[in-house]
């Protein structure tokens, strides 16, 4: 092997170890965004990793003057929304109700039935927008930024505003 050979192998190393590290350092964003976007748990599953592979696939073109968590979002939810898009998931995921795994999710982090309750009609009222809209009450509910949700979704600050502002008066009227 020669010395180019070996420093682009070692260069190749480093960043996939770089990778591995904020992937992991960062992997509850994949999750949340895989259990907003498919209920069963093989289509959880199969939509996890098609993210890890596509943040792979990206990695190199991340601008590291860029926040990491910012990237991987919009990266995940394109993904994500390519998904539910072009599989059938998007009519099986219509039709089906949230899973007790994620009831159990609203029972674990709820002190007492009526704030499970709660947590659980929000849950099916997220389940039933579109996926662009899910994507931005995800965003909104861990308390991301406007400036950060119009980067991350690709859309105008004062767009996600109007956004929010909608969908909070649709929850108002439905829940």
């Amino acid at each position: 092997m020669d010395a180019i050979t070996a420093m682009t192998h070692a260069h190749a190393a480093d960043a996939r170890d770089a990778f591995s590290a904020l992937l992991h350092q960062h992997r509850g964003i994949v999750f949340k965004v895989a259990n907003s976007y498919a209920w069963l748990a093989e289509d959880r599953d199969d939509l996890a990793q098609e993210i890890a592979a596509q943040l792979w696939h990206a990695y190199p073109k991340y601008d590291l003057g860029r926040s990491f968590s910012t990237w991987m979002y919009r990266v995940a939810l394109n993904v994500a929304i390519s998904f539910v898009r072009s599989n059938s998931l998007r009519q099986r995921h219509h039709a089906m109700p949230l899973d007790d795994e994620l009831h159990d999710v609203a029972d674990a982090n709820a002190d007492d039935p009526e704030t499970a309750q709660h947590i659980r009609l929000l849950q099916r009222f997220i389940a039933r927008q579109e996926p662009l809209e899910r994507a931005l009450l995800l965003l909104y509910l861990e308390d991301r930024g406007q400036r950060e949700i119009a980067d991350i979704l690709g859309i105008s600050e004062s767009n996600v505003s109007t956004k929010i502002g909608r969908l909070k008066q649709r929850i108002r009227t439905q829940l």
